[in-house]
């Protein structure tokens, strides 16, 4: 836990430092998937245990309703991103994970929703969580697209899922705000190619 040993200005200070360490063409692929999604008609699915989870959850709710302008929502001719978190059915996880096992809770989700073209945004910072790694490589194995969010190392997320978007730093709770901070510009790139705003307008 950075934030044990370093006082707010040089864990400040340290965040500044891992941001300028990743790689801006695997941000740019996350956005250009999401957009992909979007133009095709696909799904994008998003899960992850614990604060990783909570992060989907953020993600899906802004992906769905903040893609297209506030004014528009009402607008029922307009074309939707369609995201699902599969952290937020917690009846089917709660009766997987009882009657058959915690490893399936996402891949069960998965094999019911997932179509060929569809989107899967996996999240573990250690790269190594069983039931991440199961609905992935399901996802391969069916024609859906695979992008996994790690820190760590990557654990064997890294190099399962089609792309990566790597924090290399050793600590959870900096990992979880990266991927949270850094989606948020995905969010924004996605709405301005949707919505023909900013570096996107014509």
């Amino acid at each position: 836990m950075l934030g044990a040993s370093l006082d707010i200005a040089a864990y400040i200070d340290r965040f500044k430092a891992e941001l300028d360490k990743l790689d801006q063409a695997q941000i740019k692929k996350w956005a250009d998937l999401v957009y992909e999604a979007y133009e095709n008609g696909k799904f994008v699915y998003i899960f992850g245990n614990g604060g990783s989870g909570c992060n989907a959850s953020h993600m899906a709710e802004d992906f769905g309703k903040s893609s297209l302008r506030e004014k528009d929502l009402g607008d029922e001719s307009l074309r939707r991103l369609k995201v699902l978190s599969l952290t937020d059915n917690a009846g089917w996880i709660m009766a997987v994970g009882n009657d058959i096992g915690y490893d399936q809770i996402f891949l069960q989700q998965v094999m019911n929703y997932g179509q060929e073209g569809d989107v899967v945004l996996a999240i573990s910072g250690s790269g190594n969580s069983d039931n991440v790694l199961k609905a992935v490589d399901w996802s391969n194995r069916h024609g859906l697209k695979t992008l996994g969010l790690t820190g760590y190392g990557g654990g064997k997320l890294r190099d399962l899922a089609h792309h990566s978007f790597h924090v290399p730093l050793d600590d959870m709770g900096m990992v979880e705000s990266i991927h949270l901070a850094i989606f948020h510009w995905v969010l924004n790139d996605v709405f301005a190619r949707i919505n023909d705003e900013g570096r996107y307008a014509k």
